[in-house]
């Protein structure tokens, strides 16, 4: 029986993480799920799984709940520590890690410190402190396992050869709602446009970074501390199908493609049961029926997120950092009506040009870059 944590249980990945739990419960266990203000969808949770902590990491939501509001037979607990307890307890083996942005940074050093296999679908993780999070799994032998569809595609299609033999990884981008669109047109997109992604659903803060294409700046980061990449190695193309998830390219020519209808439980489902294989709840490709697929070179002009996630990847320290949190803020301030669409990339670029940089930063000197970055980037003007 696999334990399991599911860190941010109520989003999009949470909530498709636990129905690949309830498909195959024989083997897999729900233990611990945590939220982060949505306190009503995890007592949902929790009366569907029973699981042996709750977790709702704002405790300014514990004025609000009584005790009769909270399920019997769990133990519930408030407040962002809570998590790191249960990331790194010895009765937990499998951690989720599905917190948007940075938050969900020191539960996945707590994992990773006891040796657990972490199942990383928060890629901020990474561009953060990629060097950091992966010397700690080297040293403690913990396992990461990625659950982004594109490094999952990525990750899989790496099984087929040596990876001293691999060329190139090519990842794969939907272009979002403005595939195509030029930068001029660009400064006029409502919020209402960039939150109606054309293939999946996902929170607004993802939708947003897939309409920037800053998602896939993030990847870039993400895909080269994780394989052990350098930038060049790593290229995007738009695939507006989005049924190829990624593709790795070996010395000899040969590219090796993931492909699968877009559905977020397969990648889930791989991290969970990896190296084995089992029986999918997700939708499967009907080879019967035409199909035409599709790639184009992403447009760099129009969508400058993507020459910064190239530009981090090659400076590391603490640019990913700031990068990171310069967007998560530049995207709230977009939602809540004070920045253009377009100035999301530009407000990030002004504070990243003006941050302290750190070739080698420690945790916390990370994360103070974090708050920084932050304040800057709601201070920002252009």
């Amino acid at each position: 029986m696999n334990r399991i944590v599911v860190l941010g249980s109520s989003g999009s990945i949470g909530t498709n993480c636990l129905d690949v739990v309830a498909a195959h419960g024989e083997r897999l266990q729900v233990v611990g799920l945590s939220v982060h203000r949505r306190w009503e969808k995890l007592v949902e949770q929790v009366r569907r799984f029973h699981p042996r902590w709750a977790i709702v990491a704002d405790d300014t939501c514990l004025a609000a709940v009584t005790k009769a509001d909270l399920p019997q037979g769990t133990e519930w607990s408030f407040g962002a520590s809570e998590m790191e307890r249960i990331a790194g307890h010895p009765d937990v083996d499998t951690v989720v890690c599905a917190i948007v942005g940075a938050a969900g940074l020191r539960s996945t050093f707590a994992a990773l410190e006891t040796g657990k296999r972490v199942a990383i679908a928060n890629k901020e993780t990474l561009v953060v402190g990629g060097p950091l999070v992966t010397q700690l799994a080297a040293r403690t032998g913990a396992e990461l396992l990625p659950v982004d569809s594109e490094h999952s595609a990525v990750f899989q299609a790496l099984r087929c050869g040596r990876r001293k033999d691999v060329k190139r990884i090519v990842l794969t981008a939907s272009g979002g709602p403005f595939r195509g669109w030029s930068r001029e047109q660009l400064k006029d997109v409502t919020k209402e446009q960039a939150l109606a992604h054309p293939t999946w659903n996902m929170g607004p803060k993802i939708t947003v970074d897939s309409a920037t294409m800053m998602n896939k700046a993030l990847e870039i980061i993400e895909a080269r501390w994780l394989f052990g990449l350098e930038p060049d190695q790593v290229d995007v193309v738009v695939h507006p199908q989005s049924v190829v998830h990624s593709m790795v390219e070996f010395l000899d020519g040969s590219t090796i493609a993931q492909l699968s209808p877009p559905d977020m439980k397969l990648p889930i489902q791989y991290a969970l049961t990896y190296p084995e294989r089992w029986t999918g709840v997700s939708p499967t490709m009907d080879w019967k029926r035409a199909v035409q697929l599709t790639f184009q070179p992403p447009d760099f002009d129009a969508f400058p997120a993507l020459g910064l996630g190239y530009e981090v990847a090659r400076r590391g320290g603490t640019t990913g950092a700031v990068l990171n949190a310069a967007n998560e803020v530049a995207v709230e301030r977009f939602l809540k009506g004070t920045l253009r669409f377009d100035q999301i990339a530009a407000a990030c670029r002004a504070v990243l040009d003006h941050h302290t940089y750190d070739p080698t930063p420690t945790l916390s000197g990370l994360l103070q870059q974090d708050a920084w970055a932050r304040e800057e980037t709601l201070r920002w003007n252009s």
